[in-house]
């Protein structure tokens, strides 16, 4: 026929997408109703919650903030919502909040123990956020030092000795290494500050400190508790744990039979003893083994322990992040001619801990949790504290208050840590399928 066409002169215009694949409902389907499995087990799920809740909720809600006792709260909750009314007594956490965050370190000091936790955050941007100018990280690396002064107070001087302990271990392994090689300059460097900080920082801080005085009021470790205790322990042993870990793992898989050794020795003893042995040792035997008259912090001990014993398990992650690396990767390295060190340093380790994040991750959030063991051996962590609460006549027979107020703190920073491991996983993602 003349003048028609059988070919399409001009596009066609865009055109919504179904409802059913959009929105709302698009969101819905894919994620809930997708097949006839996933809407039975989400019915199941929502059915699930809705009875957790329909229990818990009125719990909650019908509860009490301003008694000063269990009776008076039970009491109060009987005029408001009716007689033998189950409800929560928030009035204990009103009451003893600052006990549970705070342990008994002294209250005209909590300015220091909220400064040192603003430091933390300060320490941490630039090392989980690398877009922060990189010469934070010398603020980073002199956190600890200042935390521990903030924290027990003294003289200045201690932890400036004990920082120069690292300067002396780079000095020796120099030294070591010029005379003997690098295995003995490795050793050299381990032992030349164990040394320093055993025997000679605590007279040589004192003999600055009767120079020129500074200092801030002493804290003794006895008075501190709650989870400032728990976010101590726990920050202390991530921080140190994973170095610690990544040298364990180099050194098992290292050709010198005596350190592979003592790495491999190290790790299975420390993997095959539970946490509460090691807490244990650390409360009654360890001083044992140090010099006579040496005060060695209680803290401090339970600190080594966590550390050492998450360090082996670090170890065994990171191993296998190094073994999930492809065999290419390692003779890439090795063909652009770097030593072993920048070879760790730039093209392996890297690419290790990346597949590792997230059994990371999960080891650092099992080490802060575990921190709530410390309680066996009579230190006042949150859930310590939660049993000289309850001795309290006004408190005795108070149980799920404080328990929830205590899961609800340690998940905040379980559920932040968790967050964090997963932006980094997208971070760092190259997998562009």
């Amino acid at each position: 026929m003349a003048g028609t066409s059988f070919v399409r002169k001009e596009l066609m215009g865009q055109t919504p997408p179904p409802m059913t694949s959009a929105g709302i409902i698009g969101w819905l389907r894919q994620n809930l109703f997708g097949s006839w499995m996933n809407s039975v087990l989400t019915i199941l799920s929502v059915g699930f919650i809705a009875i957790i809740l329909w229990e818990v909720l009125p719990w909650i809600v019908r509860s009490s903030w301003t008694a000063s006792s269990l009776r008076e709260c039970r009491e109060a909750i009987d005029l408001a919502w009716g007689d033998h009314v189950d409800g929560a007594c928030w009035a204990v956490i009103r009451e003893r909040y600052l006990q549970l965050i705070y342990g008994f370190y002294p209250s005209e000091q909590y300015w220091r123990a909220n400064l040192a936790f603003i430091l933390l955050l300060v320490s941490l941007a630039p090392i989980l956020f690398p877009a922060l100018p990189r010469q934070m990280l010398w603020f980073s690396a002199a956190f600890p030092f200042l935390c521990f002064w903030l924290l027990w107070g003294g003289t200045l001087w201690l932890p400036i000795v004990a920082a120069l302990g690292f300067a002396v271990g780079y000095l020796a392994f120099i030294a070591a290494n010029r005379a003997a090689g690098q295995l003995a300059g490795a050793i050299a460097a381990l032992l030349a500050p164990v040394v320093w900080w055993i025997w000679l920082a605590a007279p040589v801080s004192r003999g600055l400190d009767s120079v020129i005085g500074i200092g801030i009021e002493p804290v003794e470790s006895a008075k501190f508790g709650g989870f400032m205790l728990s976010v101590t322990i726990g920050i202390t042993g991530i921080a140190l744990s994973l170095p610690i870990g990544i040298l364990l793992a180099l050194g098992r898989q290292s050709g010198l039979v005596i350190l592979k050794s003592l790495c491999v020795g190290f790790i299975e003893f420390i993997r095959g003893v539970p946490l509460i042995t090691l807490l244990f040792v650390a409360s009654t035997l360890l001083n044992i083994f140090m010099p006579p008259g040496t005060n060695f912090d209680i803290i401090l001990r339970v600190v080594i322990m966590v550390t050492l014993f998450s360090s082996a398990y670090m170890a065994e992650v990171i191993r296998g992040g190094l073994a999930a690396l492809p065999k290419g990767q390692f003779e890439a390295a090795d063909s652009l001619g770097l030593d072993y060190w920048k070879r760790q340093r730039l093209v392996i380790m890297p690419q290790a801990l990346k597949i590792s994040i997230p059994a990371i991750v999960g080891n650092f959030i099992g080490l802060f949790k575990d921190t709530t063991l410390v309680s066996i051996i009579g230190l006042l962590d949150p859930i310590g504290l939660t049993n000289n609460i309850r001795a309290d006549v006004n408190w005795n027979g108070i149980v799920w208050e404080l328990y929830g107020f205590i899961a609800l703190l340690f998940f905040i920073f379980c559920f932040s840590m968790s967050r964090y491991s997963m932006y980094l996983e997208r971070k760092l993602n190259t997998d562009h399928r």
